[in-house]
């Protein structure tokens, strides 16, 4: 609702200035390294899924794991669009990004973030056919149809993305153009707009915080099914492969939604949080997947062993 300074003798903003996190100068050699090491990890954690996923036959059938690549392939692009920039505040390089590459970050940063959302709500719409509707899931969940639903999460990821970097950019800036955060987001980038910014934080609030609350929603809702589904079955070991399985992408779920939802909720907020938080679901999170599903998934985890003793195999045949 607020309207920034009316700077019309002012030049337009051709660059903008990331000011990063903030941090004492001392910790910069620490922070690099810690950074550098989670986006090496992150890159190999999901490729590692990502392959084993593409070589196994028994996984690469399935829905369940075709979401499960698609995933680690929007988290090694994603963290590639936030980290290596973040990186750069630690060393002496410039932290000016230029206006283009602010509008682009932004992009693929919503458009990948949000392909994320819808993702997660496929891969829990999976699991409740999975467990609830065991015997029509063939039919509900083929690979065909899967590859369809995952279409239609890039395209309305796509779609998504491009609402937000429109409706952001087509605001003027003058000056000044210090953004105070670490990436070229939302909520940063207005407050340097001059010009009256309510509509674009109520699309903020909406179409993101909302859209991605309804999504959780929907997700617990199908978990709620699922639990329900889960008690009823008669053997131990039963209820503890499909709590296994679904345990997984639940703990996925959790930690990128509520950050998310935690801070396009509160758009007008300036708390020194929010940069911490969002450094958990942007930086973080990517890293957590592959984690959390090898050692929480005992098939991606049989699935890697295979993998290891064939290259193994290979190696001992070709002595």
């Amino acid at each position: 609702m607020r309207r920034n300074r009316n700077t019309s003798l002012d030049a337009a903003v051709t660059e903008f200035i990331l000011l990063g996190l903030a941090h004492p100068p001392n910790l910069r050699p620490l922070l690099f390294l810690v950074f550098f090491l989670i986006y090496v990890l992150t890159q190999l954690g999901n490729l590692l899924i990502l392959l084993t996923v593409w070589a196994d036959p028994k996984l690469h059938a399935r829905p369940m794991y075709i979401l499960l690549g698609v995933l680690s392939f929007l988290d090694m692009w994603l963290s590639s669009v936030i980290v290596p920039r973040l990186i750069l505040d630690f060393t002496a390089a410039s932290r000016v990004i230029p206006y283009g590459g602010c509008v682009a970050q932004l992009y693929f940063f919503h458009f990948l973030g949000s392909t994320q959302c819808f993702l997660y709500t496929l891969m829990a719409y999976d699991r409740y056919l999975a467990i609830c509707q065991p015997l029509r899931y063939p039919v509900l969940m083929n690979g065909k149809l899967c590859t369809i639903l995952v279409a239609g999460a890039w395209v309305a990821g796509s779609i998504h993305g491009s609402i937000q970097a429109i409706l952001t950019f087509r605001l003027p800036y003058c000056g000044p153009n210090r953004i105070d955060y670490f990436i070229c987001d939302i909520p940063a980038v207005l407050r340097l707009a001059c010009a009256d910014t309510t509509v674009n934080e109520l699309v903020t609030f909406v179409d993101i915080g909302v859209v991605a609350a309804s999504c959780f929603m929907l997700i617990l809702l199908s978990y709620a099914n699922i639990v329900h589904a889960i008690l009823k079955i008669h053997t131990a070991d039963g209820r503890r492969r499909a709590f296994s399985t679904c345990g997984s992408h639940l703990t996925v779920v959790t930690v990128y939604y509520v950050p998310c939802i935690f801070i396009y909720l509160r758009a007008g907020s300036k708390s020194p949080l929010d940069g911490a938080v969002a450094v958990f679901y942007t930086v973080v999170t990517p890293l957590l997947n592959p984690l959390i599903y090898t050692l929480r998934n005992q098939e991606v985890k049989s699935a890697l062993k295979r993998l290891t003793a064939g290259r193994q195999g290979n190696v001992g045949g070709n002595k």
